[in-house]
């Protein structure tokens, strides 16, 4: 019975096209505000309880593309019945969808450029995210432009295939022209992307390059020697190359200060005074604590090494000046002995005359 009666109001729609045509209009109108009252009331509700305020940005821009859709839909619909024939119904659907088309990709150009924008406040100390995104969110603006319109062309019946051939050409022909940059370029994301290195770190390079990283671009990064010497290194040999992070991830570096003391010099007593060194000087950390090592038997001497840790490692020449002072000054206080190498001439004769030849002995105990 109710199919009965439906079949019969379809007839009598159809018998009145454009009445059909009206309550089509009046149909998407009200489809319109209920996903308007969707968006505003419970998406909108939801996203209170985020703490972010990017959802409701992107929920503000999404008001206008579903209305307009909506309407656009109902009238591809209305066009269908009521211009069922008519020579211009090609171009008015041609049209509606190009609307749609550039609606959209407005909507996801503008979305994009927001997440990124945020993610870019949300790391504005970080290097990575301040050169990476503003990269990707070109690349992704362009690429969603691209694919507008290539729809765009699709829609109207334009052939593509040429202009992908042809783009496919330029593009080869620009990736040889520019394959140096682009080295630099890809070698400069894969920098930013694998954190070898931060602003600030001091790093040393294969080829014996030491400075502190002032700027990490996409091109290239940029270090600053103890001489004030700015040194700009291309990417693609910074992705290569071996890199020496003396910052490294806990925020403290190690000197070493090799010293040599006589044989018969107390252990105990040269452990401590190298100790007493480290004490009052206010740039060596506390923890780890100092310590001395008794490496080896040296010709001359017994070996030792104080090895002691400090926060910047751009200290590490100033350190390492002041504690070769103070270990001096307090060898000589304590009466230990630094040795130095001495050697022994001795001639043999032969047949009443001297041999020619020189033999050299060494005498490492001798003053």
């Amino acid at each position: 019975m109710i199919a009965h009666e439906i079949a019969q109001a379809w007839q009598w729609f159809e018998a009145h096209p454009w009445l059909l045509g009206l309550a089509i209009a009046v149909a998407a109108v009200v489809a319109s505000l209920l996903a308007d009252i969707f968006l505003s009331r419970i998406l909108k509700t939801a996203t209170r309880w985020t703490k972010s305020n990017l959802d409701d940005e992107i929920l503000a821009y999404l008001h206008g593309p579903i209305r307009t859709s909506v309407l656009l839909v109902a009238s591809l619909v209305a066009l269908d019945v009521l211009l069922a024939e008519h020579p211009w119904k090609g171009r008015l659907v041609n049209f509606a969808y190009t609307l749609l088309v550039v609606m959209w990709t407005i909507y996801l150009v503008r979305t994009s450029h927001t997440i990124f924008r945020t993610l870019k406040q949300r790391h504005r100390k970080d290097a990575a995210p301040r050169q990476l995104l503003p990269l990707l969110d070109n690349l992704i603006i362009l690429l969603l432009l691209v694919h507008g319109g290539y729809w765009l062309l699709k829609i109207w019946h334009i052939n593509v295939t040429p202009l992908l051939a042809s783009a496919g050409i330029a593009t080869a022909a620009l990736a040889l022209a520019s394959k140096d940059t682009l080295a630099n370029l890809f070698g400069g994301v894969s920098v930013l992307v694998d954190h070898p290195y931060r602003l600030g770190d001091y790093i040393v390079l294969s080829s014996g390059e030491r400075g502190e990283v002032v700027d990490i671009g996409i091109r290239s990064t940029r270090i600053l020697t103890r001489d004030d010497v700015l040194i700009t290194v291309p990417n693609s040999i910074m992705s290569t190359t071996t890199i020496t992070n003396e910052s490294g991830r806990v925020p403290r570096f190690r000197v070493r200060v090799s010293v040599g003391v006589g044989y018969d010099a107390d252990p105990d007593q040269v452990e401590e005074v190298l100790l007493s060194v480290c004490a009052d000087l206010s740039e060596i950390l506390p923890s780890p604590k100092a310590r001395v090592r008794f490496r080896e038997f040296g010709d001359s001497s017994l070996n030792y090494q104080l090895l002691a840790w400090i926060h910047d490692p751009g200290d590490r020449g100033r350190i390492t000046h002041e504690l070769n002072t103070r270990i001096l000054k307090a060898f000589r206080e304590a009466g230990i002995e630094i040795p130095f190498p001495q050697r022994v001439i001795s001639y043999h004769p032969r047949d009443g005359k001297l041999e020619g030849r020189v033999a050299l002995q060494k005498e490492p105990d001798q003053a």
